[in-house]
This record gives structure tokens, sequence and C-alpha cells, in this order.
């Protein structure tokens, strides 16, 4: 049996009643460790949870999830997930191969930065589609997410824009070598996002587009560690976003739509420093 319990946001007592107990009985817990990260070790996990945690990273669940699997046949084995267990695509095809082999499995749910933004005050239900801010290289400057922003606006949706993570990447010197070397993880903050939206901005109009879908006065909501005790929001200008520091990871950033509800503003404004 595989059991896939979400962790929620904040810390190890973050994890519901019935997931508690389902680790309590299983004889394999894992803990997956790379699509986001909870702000306590593993060892405050086992010592809160009673049981040895294995960290299962980037190529653990890529490459040798079969290993788990193949325990999942005969044993009780509980998959930790930062968060929801549906919050990455990861989850959803460790499932799906679940499924495949005759694994019996069970979900259990816990908040993700999909619901726990409503922190903020933004209306959940007026959420357009959420967009990934990558980290670009001198080389490499994707931005084709600007056109999914651009769209929630024209309909007067908000935007969540969930900013990368790098876990476990290995450096290019290593992809020729038989041994991997690792870069140290890297988490975007607002500030990083903020400038590389600056820069898009700044190529709109050079290209000559005069309806540009946002710009570095328009409003955007920067969030840090929500659902921990030590979370931050602010709402300010784009402009003001690029020289803030709201400290340790994971950030978040949101782009309001054009008209607020009057709630939402109410709300909103107790995390500006200036009249919204």
């Amino acid at each position: 049996m595989l059991y896939v319990i979400g962790l929620g946001l904040g810390d190890a007592r973050d994890i519901t009643v019935k997931g508690l107990e389902i680790i309590k009985r299983c004889e394999l817990v894992y803990l997956e460790s790379y699509t986001s990260i909870l702000t306590c070790g593993k060892e405050e996990m086992e010592k809160l949870y009673g049981k040895e945690i294995t960290v299962a990273d980037r190529d653990f669940v890529e490459q040798e999830a079969d290993i788990m699997l193949n325990n999942a046949e005969t044993k009780e084995v509980a998959f930790l997930v930062v968060g929801d267990p549906f919050s990455a695509t990861t989850h959803t095809d460790l499932i799906l191969r679940a499924k495949e082999r005759g694994i019996k499995f069970q979900i259990i749910h816990n908040a993700s930065i999909m619901n726990a933004v409503g922190s903020c005050g933004l209306q959940l239900y007026h959420y357009g589609e959420t967009i990934s801010i990558p980290f670009w290289t001198d080389s490499w400057k994707p931005d084709s997410f600007y056109e999914k922003i651009y769209a929630n606006r024209q309909h007067g949706l908000h935007t969540l824009c969930l900013l990368d993570i790098k876990v476990k990447e290995p450096t290019l010197e290593s992809m020729t070598k038989k041994k991997k070397e690792y870069m140290p993880p890297k988490f975007m903050s607002v500030s990083e996002a903020a400038d590389q939206l600056l820069q898009i901005v700044e190529k709109k109009k050079s290209e000559g587009i005069q309806e540009i879908a946002f710009d570095e006065n328009s409003i955007f909501v920067g969030l840090a560690r929500i659902g921990h005790e030590s979370q931050k929001i602010i709402a300010c200008s784009l402009a003001e976003m690029k020289n803030f520091d709201l400290g340790p990871p994971l950030h978040s950033l949101v782009l309001p739509a054009n008209n607020l509800h009057e709630l939402e503003k109410d709300y909103l404004q107790q995390f500006s420093e200036k009249p919204l």
C-alpha cells in the first residue's frame, strides 16, 4: 500500500491527524525533497513522527522510484510531500505508475500555496492560470509565461507566480563525468522575480508594444514562507518589489487584477505602506 501524504506548508506539526496516524503504522517512510522545502529538518520530523525517514531527492524520485513501488507491493509505505500531493506533476506520475502496477494507494491532502495564497486577501475564485517564473541565465531568458499573465489581466483575474527552485542540479562540468557534482540549492526571491519581470517590460516597450500586461508601477504582492509563523506579505509596485528582501525561502508573487473587489482592496491594504 502506498500512502502519498501532504505535509502542509509550515513545519512538522502541520501534518493532519490522519496523515500522522498512517505514518506511525507504515514500515517505510520517504520524504520528497526537491519540489519544495519545509522550514524544519528531517531530524525534527523523525522525532515527532516516531519513524526513520529516507530522503527521496530528485534522482531517486525520477529514476529510482521503482524501489519504493516495489516495497509498496508488500509493505505499507508513506511518501511525504511538502504542501499537497498534487502540487507537482512528479507526484501525479508516481500515482499513475502505482495504479498501472496494481498497487493500492491513498492520498492524504493538506494545504498548499495554491490555496494558502488566499492569506493576502485576494479571493481564490478570482485567480486565472498559475504561471512559473524560471531562473534566467546569460544565454537563456524565456518569457513565454508573459502571455498567460496578459490573458489573465484581460479577463480581470489575479495571477499567482510560482518562483523557481533549484535543488540538486548537476553542474555543467559534471555532465561529462561519471561522478556527478551538484550546484548549491537556489531559491528565487521576489526581488529576483521582479527584476526579470521589469526586463520583460522594457523588452516589450522596445518592441513598440503599446498594451502591456503590467509596468513598473503595477501593484504586486510578495509572499514569503506562507503557512509558517515567520510568513511575510508585502504589497507594492513592481519597481519597489525589486528592492525588497523578504528573507529566507520559499517566495511567491501575485499580480492582482486591475479591478479589485472592495473587500480585497481593504484586506490587501494592510500589507502596503501606501494607499492602493
